[in-house]
């Protein structure tokens, strides 16, 4: 066991910040909701390919989480797991790039198989590196440095989103198909090892843990930890509450697209209002991490997503859509920041491999909400989704205040 010291700190907080800025440069190259459903159906796939392609990258990593966590929850030393876990994903996103350079080799059905099986590894490799990361950061960086950390990651990340959307249009428009997505992939896998070099200098402290006999003994203290943790409690209600945040902006697209005749011409203007505002509102938090606490953080959040509701239910961001999506910039900014630091504080250094695990059970509702809000939609119109989106919203901020986060 060792102490954490203002070096050590300010070495990890360096080192954590060198990996967000070249991970956020390879987002763009495997974006979820444009490129891998491209990708997918290019490569022979059908929607249900997609869909299941959706799921494995989106909810697949948070139900992993809970398997991996009573493995690592044992490990005093978390960082080779981090560099494990890292390193998966880099050969996925290689193996991808490899598999794309010779796919005129391979039929339709082996194509897709491949794809499902480096695009799982992927996904699963950032599920077990993301456990190691979360306790490193928390026990290895000053609590007083995490949320500038958070705000400054949120700002790195729309800049190299910005960056790296150009360079994908560029290399999608200028190079044929399937060479295109090989070099996507490869790019995206140079970016993430240049990104995991900032894991091999961190410092990792080693503190005293709680280890757990096996799966029943992680599952008989995740419910002792749900019982006599309030705080815990709440932020699993917080977190499948507020967490529609993250799906409102979509539904705003499709209503967008309902209500006005030239809207793709618009998608990217929407796009460049959502990233301004992310930007803007990562700095400014940045600057304000030592003044503002994060229930704060977690009201702003449901307030803004309250006031896209109205904004859409009154009839007033008909004037102009634009200023929704500003605000939905913001919102899912805000929210990133809020739910990492209140992780941090809800857990110790102790126990905090048990607690990322225990909070994918916090993203049940937000995970399964997309299709669910869809159906709502179809069947009973926006207005009925809304409605239900703003009550979501108010039994969110009742369990932000329940919470009651000091931090």
């Amino acid at each position: 066991m060792n102490t954490l010291t203002f070096s050590t700190s300010k070495n990890n907080y360096y080192s954590f910040l060198w990996h967000a800025v070249f991970l956020a440069l390879a987002n763009s190259f495997m974006d979820v909701d444009t490129v891998l459903p491209t990708m997918m159906l290019e490569a022979g796939g059908t929607a249900v390919h997609v869909g299941v392609i959706t799921a494995i990258m989106i909810g697949g990593p948070k139900i992993t989480q809970l398997v991996f966590s009573p493995l690592l929850n044992n490990k005093s030393v978390k960082k080779p797991y981090l560099l494990t876990g890292i390193g998966a994903r880099t050969a996925s996103l290689f193996g991808m790039g490899i598999l794309f350079a010779n796919l005129h080799a391979l039929g339709s059905g082996m194509a897709i198989t491949f794809i499902f099986i480096l695009l799982t590894a992927f996904a699963f490799g950032g599920a077990f590196a993301a456990i190691s990361y979360t306790d490193i950061l928390g026990k290895s960086m000053k609590q007083e440095s995490r949320k500038a950390f958070f705000s400054i990651k949120q700002s790195v990340n729309n800049v190299g989103v910005l960056v790296s959307a150009y360079l994908v249009g560029v290399i999608l428009r200028t190079i044929e198909y399937p060479s295109n997505y090989s070099w996507l992939f490869v790019i995206a896998g140079i970016a993430l090892a240049i990104a995991s070099l900032g894991f091999f200098r961190i410092k990792e402290v080693i503190v005293e843990i709680h280890k757990l006999k096996g799966v029943s003994g992680f599952l008989s203290a995740l419910k002792t930890e749900v019982r006599s943790n309030q705080k815990l409690k709440y932020y699993i209600f917080m977190v499948n509450t507020l967490g529609i945040s993250l799906s409102i902006l979509p539904f705003v697209m499709m209503y967008v697209k309902g209500q006005s005749d030239g809207s793709e011409s618009l998608v990217g203007q929407f796009l460049m209002l959502k990233v301004a505002s992310s930007l803007a509102i990562g700095f400014l938090m940045f600057w304000l991490s030592k003044k503002i606490g994060y229930s704060l953080i977690m009201y702003l959040t449901a307030g803004v997503g309250m006031l896209m509701i109205v904004l859409l239910l009154t009839g007033l961001a008909s004037a102009w859509f634009g200023m929704l999506f500003l605000l939905g910039g913001i919102m899912i900014t805000i929210y990133k920041i809020a739910t990492d630091g209140v992780l941090m504080e809800v857990s110790s250094d102790h126990n905090r491999s048990l607690y990322v695990g225990i909070s994918g059970i916090g993203n049940v509702i937000p995970t399964v909400f997309p299709i669910i809000g869809g159906t709502v939609a179809q069947m009973f119109g926006f207005e009925v989704l809304f409605g239900f989106l703003a009550i979501l919203l108010v039994l969110a901020i009742y369990f932000i205040y329940r919470l009651d986060c000091q931090k």
